[in-house]
């Protein structure tokens, strides 16, 4: 199968996950913070995935915990690619004063990726311990990246005739722009964007899984509370895990497909 054919259906495999997570408290049997039965029970009849360690259903819980986890994760991405797909694609376009808005704008927030991502989070959540703080941290490392990126792909294009040609007939800066550059840049921005995602929610699992923040019944404080008792019931470490893995490697596979189209 060739990189374009794979492109279909990965994401759909990645947005039956995104439909399920969303929906999932409207589907869930029990309240999350409702004990159902024993301690580390088993997967059954009561308990589909069996119990954690208050004996609440970890179905339930996994359910109620993808909406706030996605949109965390969604924002924080399309923060990051909004931002840095501008701070590209000014830099790139800038003129005779390219190489001054280069130093200006990105080579600032080439330090920000020198941070690790969990040195990020930590300071985010220290100013702001909720959501708010998730969000502005995976902005933040966000940012850098896709303003390269961009800043890269934008800088093939600006020599090309039809590009030269729009601003020589003196249309705007921002026509051209949005009728010339992004549509040349699309597949690169699209590509980038599933990565930020992936590497979005790795984040916002890494917070949950740390303790920082409201993460609530995010799947990365499902897998933390899950895991000192995985020998008992390992159901309830997998399956949080199984469904992050499912939407994080259609979506690296989909990005790489982009990229060699």
């Amino acid at each position: 199968m060739t990189p374009r054919a794979r492109v279909v259906p990965l994401t759909a495999v990645a947005a039956v996950v995104v439909v399920v997570a969303l929906a999932g408290p409207v589907f869930a049997p029990y309240p999350a913070i409702t004990p159902v039965g024993a301690p580390y029970a088993g997967p059954g009849p009561q308990a589909w995935l069996g119990t954690d360690h208050l004996g609440r259903d970890v179905l339930s819980r996994i359910l109620d915990g993808g909406p706030g986890m996605l949109a965390t994760t969604a924002l924080g991405t399309a923060v990051a690619v909004g931002l840095g797909v501008t701070a590209g694609v000014v830099a790139a376009f800038a003129g005779a004063h390219r190489r001054i808005l280069e130093g200006l704008v990105l080579r600032p927030l080439d330090a920000v990726v020198a941070l690790p991502p969990i040195l990020v989070l930590v300071l985010a959540l220290t100013a702001l311990p909720d959501r708010r703080g998730v969000v502005i941290a995976v902005a933040a490392a966000g940012v850098p990246l896709t303003a390269r990126v961009t800043y890269a792909a934008a800088s093939l294009v600006i020599g090309r005739p039809h590009i030269e040609l729009a601003i020589a007939r003196g249309e705007r800066w921002g026509w051209v722009l949005r009728q010339e550059v992004l549509p040349l840049i699309a597949g690169t921005v699209a590509a980038d964007a599933g990565l930020r995602f992936v590497v979005s929610l790795y984040m916002v699992t890494a917070a949950g899984f740390l303790g920082l923040g409201d993460a609530g019944t995010d799947w990365g404080t499902l897998i933390a509370q899950a895991l000192p008792g995985a020998a008992l019931q390992p159901v309830a470490l997998l399956a949080p895990l199984a469904l992050i893995a499912a939407l994080t490697v259609p979506l690296n596979l989909a990005s790489d497909a982009l990229v060699a189209r």
